[in-house]
């Protein structure tokens, strides 16, 4: 972390995910409960933004589609065709 600032939490887990944290820790994988705890917080932060980016692919494209900005299934199908076709060749 580049110079992070630190806060202290209590938290109350659920006697299963305690357990885990406890096991990640033994098995000398992690140094304390809060490398553990961190880890899953970057894994569950950098999950919410893809989920997010998603969302808004999704929002440009029904935007696209309501604005008629729109190709038809076989003119897709076609173009697929011709990139993989071009890419075989050597």
């Amino acid at each position: 972390m580049d110079n992070p600032t630190f806060e202290k939490l209590s938290i109350t887990l659920p006697t299963e995910m305690a357990r885990v944290i406890r096991e990640k820790v033994g098995a000398g994988g992690y140094g304390s409960a809060s490398e553990v705890i961190r880890e899953a917080m970057r894994g569950w932060l950098d999950r919410q933004r893809r989920l997010a980016a998603l969302d808004a692919s999704i929002a440009r494209g029904l935007a696209d589609a309501d604005a008629g900005r729109i190709q038809d299934l076989e003119g897709v199908r076609q173009e697929l065709r011709e990139r993989f076709a071009s890419k075989e060749q050597p």
